[in-house]
Parts: C-alpha cells; structure tokens; sequence
C-alpha cells in the first residue's frame, strides 16, 4: 500500500484542527485536496478516520490509533530530511532560539557575530509567547531562550546577559495619566494592570511589583496572552501596563503614550537553556555574548 507524506500531513494536521477549511488554508491546499486525501487513506484502510456532519469533524476511534502511531514516524522523518538537507549545505546542527522580547533585530549584532564564527550551525529565531514562557525549552521546541530575569528553574540554567531595556508605561492617549511626564510604581496601585496564565509568581513580580514601596497591592486584572490584546485593553483605557523600551518601537500606536518611569529600574534580558540538553552550540552561543557584552537600550 502506497501513501504519499503529503496525504499523512493533510490527516495529521486534520486531526489537529478538525476543519477541513483550516487544513486547506495552512497547507496552502484546496479543501477538495484535502476531502480527496483523507477518502483515500480511508479506502486503503477499510475503515472511517473522521466522523464528518454539516457542523463538525471528529476522530474515529481508528482514526486516533493511527494519529498516535503516526505522529512520532512522521516526525523523525521530517527530521531526517533536514538533517539531510543541512548537511548537503555543510551544516552539522541547528541552534533554534525563542524571543520573549519582540526587538530580534536590535540583537542583529550576537546573531552575525555567531552564524560568522560558527557556520557549522545554523541559527534560526522565533517567537516565544510569554504566558507559556519555559514550556518551548521543556517540549524541546526551542533550544535557548532570550527571557526577562531573574529565572529560578530548578531544570533550567541562566546564562550571560544580553540585553539590559529600560520600563515603561502604556497609557491611553486620553489616560489621565496621559498628562505626566513620568511615574512612579506608587502610581501603578490606583489602576488595573493585565495577568497571564501559566506565568510563575516570582517571574510575572519581577516585571511587575506585587506591591508599591509603601504595601500598596498592584491589582493584576485581565488575562491576556499576546501583545495586541494588551494594547488592546490598553487603548481603551482599562489598563496601564508597563513595557521594555523597545516594544515603542515595535509596536508603536496613535491610541497610546509611553510614559517613563522615575523609581523603576530596567529588565535584564538573558539566556535561559534547559541543563540537560545543553550541548556545544549552546556554549558557543553564550561564548558570543559574552565577548560582545550586554547591550543597553
């Protein structure tokens, strides 16, 4: 029995997103393709993968034995390729790096400086979200971590400091903080500041003060888990919330001021790796920033 790797991708996708219309667009497939691919693996099977209605798909029970067994197979696969694929390039390794802070660019410099030192390993960057901050290093999704300090991890080791970025907060233009030209914490306990789940206690008071100076608590008010729903929540006026620097240049808006602290000292950017997986790459990597030393926004 022939199956192609484009059909096991369509199935396995559908089994993630259980919409026939969803698969198409992130495969860049029509939805008939995808219709097509999985009434194939049906008939060579002899069996129903997805149960389909007018308002919803779900997973047979054979189709769940199937999504279990091929996941891992398909995975290794696609690694073996890209190792294939890199060593045709000269490439022995890849180093993936996770950015908490969103100003990649700003840190130009560590990410030449390596790839120019160490072209056996290739360097790739991506997003990390900051509600789920150490779940990509502990799924093995990213290598290393670009992320606020302190991190107090028992599984994971803290690195050179790469990046020191000074607070700020984000007001609506129409804040009636909006009038200042800068505050201070004891400021931050007469408003509403956001929350994200999955976000250890001592890592989100390191941001963000439990308590002013004087006791005064900092109420933690909406959860969110991108920037946009914080600038959101933002513009409207139903936050303040404090910001490195450089997310007024990423992110810079007409509904929302800046406004500089007086009493808050600014965010170390390190990074974060998990200990057991720490390999040459990795030292290689924290090597170069420490040669090039910390930069100060």
């Amino acid at each position: 029995m022939t199956v192609e790797l484009r059909d096991i991708e369509i199935f396995l996708v559908l089994a993630e997103e259980l919409h026939f219309g969803r698969v198409a667009e992130r495969l860049h497939v029509s939805p008939a393709r995808v219709s097509q691919a999985i009434k194939a693996q049906e008939r060579r099977i002899g069996a129903q993968l997805f149960e389909r209605t007018s308002r919803s798909v779900r997973m047979t029970e054979v189709g769940r034995q199937l999504r279990d067994d091929l996941r891992p197979v398909y995975a290794g696969l696609h690694e073996s390729l890209e190792r294939a694929r890199m060593a045709a390039r000269g490439v022995s390794g890849r180093l993936r790096i996770g950015m908490i802070p969103g100003n990649a660019h700003d840190l130009r410099l560590y990410w030449q400086t390596f790839r120019s030192r160490h072209p056996q390993w290739e360097l790739s960057i991506r997003h990390a979200p900051f509600n789920d901050p150490f779940g990509g290093l502990r799924r093995g999704d990213i290598d290393v971590l670009v992320a606020w300090l302190p991190v107090r991890e028992d599984d994971l080791t803290v690195g050179p400091v790469l990046l020191t970025d000074p607070r700020m907060l984000a007001v609506a233009v129409d804040h009636e903080l909006a009038t200042r030209t800068s505050v201070s914490v004891e400021m931050l306990a007469d408003f509403q500041h956001t929350d994200a789940p999955q976000i250890p206690g001592y890592w989100a008071d390191s941001f963000v003060p439990a308590q002013t100076p004087r006791g005064r608590t900092i109420e933690r008010g909406p959860m969110v888990t991108t920037n946009d729903e914080i600038f959101t929540l933002v513009s409207a006026g139903d936050v303040v919330n404090v910001n490195p620097s450089h997310v007024t240049r990423y992110w810079g808006r007409p509904d929302i001021l800046w406004l500089p602290f007086n009493d808050l000292g600014p965010l170390n950017f390190g990074l974060v790796w998990r200990t057991e997986t720490e390999n040459p790459a990795i030292r290689a990597l924290a090597e170069t920033v420490r040669h090039l030393g910390t930069l100060q926004l």
